[in-house]
């Protein structure tokens, strides 16, 4: 029999079948509870996953669970609603946030579950679907060192790169900062895409300087591999999401007391576009938007 702790997954979307795949590739046994696309859900029954009925279920069930949804609000209900992680939580489970969080919702949480005796790590995700399926995000993870010395083998599963950020709560603080600079990015390309545009110079021009210069790097790599050659797959991650995941930068600065002129700014682009009903298009759509604010197709200006 393996003395390997059994594992949980909820939320086996963009990010979390390739990582719930992973874990069942490091030889764990894997509960997994989806939501109403079967594909993920049958994938991973298919790999050997068994399949709750309910976050309570799993609980019973499992000594470490993954969460990887959208919002903070999700993961709330997911934890403390009914049939949630908390009713059915034996004393030692360990549940492991990898949702881009709003830090104050990580910490309440923490102190509901430390009261039942379960103990809550946060771990937010770096990079895309492409290295959830391959193994090999980042995770920024918030926990004291005990706890880490536990759960780091079975996130080895999942992540090329893993670093303790501080106590619980520092990971999702530490991913808000990581997602707060590719909210600007987003906006700051979108913005330069335009004014290019507006003076004569291509979004291939423009990708073709920048691109090996000083300034380039992999988010301006695949956000711009959309604008240029309108890969539509080059980025999967929703403006609504990157939308939210500002929102709660923009809150996390406000508690601290700190200005946040450029988080702000950041906010509009998206705040507007969320508006005007796209939500649901890839971040480097955004440039489409910020074009559009203008009175430019982007599409039609990439093909000339």
């Amino acid at each position: 029999m393996s003395d390997k702790p059994v594992i949980g997954f909820i939320g086996v979307g963009y990010m979390g079948h390739g990582m719930a795949k992973n874990i069942l590739k490091g030889g764990y046994s894997l509960w997994i509870k989806g939501r109403s696309n079967r594909t993920p859900i049958d994938s991973l029954v298919g790999m050997g996953a068994t399949e709750a009925a309910t976050a309570a279920e799993m609980a019973a069930n499992c000594d470490i669970i993954h969460i990887c949804l959208s919002n903070s609000p999700q993961v709330e209900e997911v934890i403390r609603g009914e049939g949630g992680i908390l009713e059915g939580a034996r004393e030692g489970l360990i549940v492991i946030d990898t949702t881009t969080a709003d830090p104050t919702s990580t910490m309440a949480l923490a102190a509901d579950m430390a009261a039942k005796g379960v103990t809550m790590v946060d771990a937010p995700l770096g990079r895309t679907p492409k290295e959830a399926e391959e193994g090999t995000l980042d995770a920024m993870v918030g926990c004291d060192e005990a706890v880490f010395d536990t759960v780091k083998p079975v996130i080895d599963c999942w992540a090329g790169t893993v670093t303790r950020i501080g106590d619980v709560g520092a990971g999702h603080k530490m991913k808000l900062l990581m997602n707060f600079l590719g909210a600007a990015y987003a906006s700051l390309y979108s913005e330069a895409v335009a004014i290019g545009a507006g003076v004569g110079i291509s979004p291939h021009t423009f990708r073709e300087v920048i691109g090996p210069s000083r300034l380039g790097s992999g988010f301006f790599g695949t956000f711009m591999q959309y604008v240029c050659d309108r890969d539509e797959n080059a980025h999967k991650f929703t403006i609504a999401n990157m939308s939210k995941d500002i929102r709660y930068v923009n809150a996390m600065a406000t508690d601290a007391g700190v200005v946040n002129v450029m988080a702000s700014a950041a906010r509009h682009y998206f705040t507007h576009a969320e508006a005007i009903g796209a939500g649901a298009d890839f971040v480097p759509m955004l440039s489409n938007h910020v074009g559009r604010i203008n009175g430019m197709d982007m599409e039609e200006i990439t093909k000339k």
